[in-house]
């Protein structure tokens, strides 16, 4: 029994090989791209710009800037909401930032999205 390949996957070696470079070049651009994301830095504001916060492209917070106003010895709790809604969006806007600037890669080579690759 013979086995068929579908079109454009025969070629022997040489499209094996044309396939590993393309793999390699994929690679060396994602550790390029990645590179430069940990390198960014984001400046994310909550309640109404209250509060902003500086986090780096490797999700390490740089800088909580807490406007006077905010602070009230009585109410903790939601300078606490505040800090914490800032945070998370920093790290949402890394994440989807990083997402986003990987997709172009991989979609670039036909390659569905890798959900938690990076």
């Amino acid at each position: 029994m013979k086995v068929r390949l579908p079109e454009g996957m025969g070629g022997g070696p040489q499209n094996m090989n044309a396939m590993l470079k393309q793999a390699q070049k994929m690679q060396d651009d994602m550790a390029e791209l990645q590179e430069n994301l940990d390198s960014r830095e984001y400046e994310v504001s909550a309640g109404g710009g209250v509060v902003t916060v500086k986090i780096s492209g490797k999700k390490e917070i740089s800088a909580i800037d807490i406007k006077p106003e905010i602070v009230d010895p009585d109410d903790i709790e939601t300078l606490s909401d505040i800090l914490i809604a800032a945070v998370n969006e920093a790290i949402r806007k890394v994440e989807d930032t990083n997402s986003e600037e990987m997709g172009k890669i991989t979609g670039s080579l036909g390659l569905p999205g890798i959900p938690g690759l990076f």
